[in-house]
């Protein structure tokens, strides 16, 4: 019986992508990126990458490669909240990465609605996207990522996850970040603090809540002062009266986000208060307009822009190597303090998280 050729034998044509990786001591995801010519790779791991191919005597066979892939050279990243300046943040992220790589985003709003969700998602699988960055809709059903995986489509999770097992996901670390904010917030003496935002639940708004209950509670202090209005400034301008008027009213409030903490002091302003004299007001993001408001926002600064751009490396690297363990990257957040607390003018600061 005629015997298979030896595949390790310098020469022969049947060396793998594995094979190569394991010689250069990388992942098979590595060298299809240096095949690829991406600038993702470190000079010094394209250079032992090509030595080992040139050791086994690889050849790169671009025509069936491309046969093979069927790329289109476009991925679809999906948000819920496209007029948060955060997600444009995200957004400019993903497109750094994407740009240099000769990708394109098809970008799609949810605006929290799992049907319209669903919708983009279809109409994405139609014109072949290589992949998908995904910040699922509040209510978005658990098959989801297992539709996905049936479509052969490659998904990563960003900011909210529908399960964090065996799954690839790019985000940050909120309940740390929070955590911090109470702390902060206790060290300027407040005791009696609230909760501010927040209709729908998902994990984002899961791991925030579960920071303040834990820093509460850590503290000896009473954590059912929780206010759930939609995560816009309306929103947080109309909530400043009712909770200011509630027996035991806080003199401290956390807002789930910049958004509706800059809501909260149009609110104050409206009522002839002012954030950090009479209520100490803090957000979450860090978006650009929270430096810029009066009093400057303290908030907790989460790196929108380092988000999208990991969760892009990421999706490339899964598109590269489909069968690679899962991913999940969780970046520190950075408290940033500013007059909108009450903190004295030259304490203004920032604290790294991680």
């Amino acid at each position: 019986m005629a015997q298979p050729p030896d595949s390790s034998k310098p020469g022969n044509d049947r060396i793998t992508l594995t094979e190569v990786a394991g010689h250069a001591g990388v992942s098979r995801s590595t060298v299809s990126l240096v095949l690829r010519g991406s600038p993702l790779v470190a000079a010094e791991t394209r250079e032992r990458v090509q030595a080992a191919m040139a050791a086994l005597g690889y050849i790169y066979n671009r025509g069936a490669a491309t046969l093979r892939a069927a790329r289109t050279q476009t991925i679809g990243l999906l948000v819920c909240e496209l007029n948060n300046p955060f997600y444009a943040e995200l957004t400019a992220g993903v497109d750094d990465v994407l740009d240099a790589e000769g990708f394109v985003a098809f970008i799609a709003n949810t605006a929290e609605q799992p049907e319209r969700q669903e919708r983009f998602l279809q109409r994405m699988r139609e014109h072949n996207v290589d992949g998908v960055i995904l910040c699922p809709a509040a209510g978005t059903p658990y098959d989801l990522l297992e539709r996905l995986d049936r479509w052969r489509l490659p998904c990563v999770q960003s900011l909210r996850f529908l399960s964090d097992r065996g799954r690839d996901y790019a985000g940050v670390d909120y309940q740390a970040g929070v955590e911090t904010v109470v702390d902060h917030l206790v060290s300027l003496g407040h005791s009696r603090i609230a909760f501010v935002g927040g209709m729908l639940d998902h994990s984002a708004y899961a791991a925030r809540h579960a920071g303040f209950i834990a820093a509460m509670r850590r503290h000896g202090l009473a954590d059912d002062l929780v206010l759930r209005c939609p995560l816009t400034r309306r929103s947080g301008a109309e909530v400043a009266d009712d909770l200011l008027h509630r027996p035991q009213a806080p003199t401290a409030a956390l807002c789930y986000n910049d958004v509706v903490a800059l809501g909260l002091m149009l609110g104050l302003e409206a009522l002839g208060l002012r954030a950090g004299r009479d209520l100490a007001v803090t957000g979450f993001d860090d978006v650009p307009e929270a430096a810029l408001s009066r009093p400057a926002l303290t908030t907790v600064a989460t790196s929108a822009r380092q988000i999208g751009q990991e969760a892009a490396r990421l999706l490339l690297r899964r598109i590269a190597d489909p069968q690679g363990p899962p991913e999940r990257i969780i970046l520190p957040s950075r408290l940033v303090v500013r007059q909108s607390c009450g903190a004295p003018t030259h304490s203004t600061h920032h604290r790294d998280l991680s």
